[in-house]
């Protein structure tokens, strides 16, 4: 294997990588603004008001939170590091987007079969369904509770886009 192929290699594990620590940070995040006052009091406006920032304040929250740990890895080698960073900023992107669908389009959450954080908010589940773009930490740590989601609620919703949601 050449210098090069091993790099581009160690970059994408460190991407997958990357991507797959920063959801299972997400969930834990989450579920500890569920029980902690110290973390949850911006939480519990959250669900107060049920709806997102828009997508770009979502991304910066997430920025301003993992910024640090997003670098760090660039300590360790140029590939690790920029993998790492990228996966970070991905999963960061991602799910500042599927904040803001599952509060403004949750039927357009096609690649959960139950649009975990809509339902988080809607059944008010401060036990339950705690990922945001994803649902494999739920499952994983048992907090996935299925429920009938689409109501007439849901089901009367003009049909919208993928882009048709709030930006800033």
């Amino acid at each position: 294997m050449t210098e090069l192929s091993s790099s581009i290699s160690i970059t994408i594990i460190s991407f997958i990588s990357a991507f797959i620590f920063a959801s299972l940070v997400e969930y834990w995040v989450h579920r500890l603004m569920h029980f902690s006052v110290r973390f949850g009091k911006r939480h519990r406006d959250h669900h107060r008001r049920n709806e997102g920032q828009g997508v770009l304040w979502e991304f910066f929250d997430y920025l301003k939170g993992t910024i640090i740990m997003m670098c760090l890895p660039f300590l360790i080698a140029m590939p690790v590091g920029i993998g790492w960073l990228l996966g970070s900023l991905a999963y960061a992107a991602f799910s500042a987007y599927a904040h803001q669908l599952q509060h403004e389009n949750p039927k357009a959450c096609f690649w959960m079969t139950m649009p975990v954080h809509y339902v988080h908010h809607k059944y008010n589940q401060w036990h339950h369904n705690f990922g945001l773009a994803l649902d494999w930490w739920d499952h994983v740590f048992k907090t996935y509770q299925p429920v009938e989601w689409l109501t007439e609620q849901e089901l009367n919703q003009p049909p919208r886009n993928y882009l048709q949601l709030r930006w800033w």
